[in-house]
């Protein structure tokens, strides 16, 4: 089965859910570190994302002097994991 794509909002909303999960007293050691775990994969997935919008704002706002060299298609939201 194919694993399906969540969005910037969904993984975003994932990552909240998680911080407050871990701020729990009453949570296991061991999942709380696999909270942990799971929040910093999504949290550098999301500084990924937020860095491909970034560069492509300045793209947009830049126009024409980024030079041709510059990659139109930025990818946005494709995951590495």
């Amino acid at each position: 089965m194919a694993k399906t794509k969540k969005s910037f909002e969904e993984r975003l909303e994932r990552l909240e859910e998680l911080g407050e999960e871990i701020r729990k007293n009453n949570i296991p050691l061991d999942d709380a570190i696999k909270a942990f775990e799971e929040g910093v994969k999504l949290a550098r997935t999301l500084e990924r994302d937020l860095d491909k919008i970034e560069s492509r704002i300045e793209l947009l706002m830049n126009g024409d002097e980024a030079g041709p060299d510059e990659d139109a298609e930025l990818g946005l939201f494709d995951n590495e994991e």
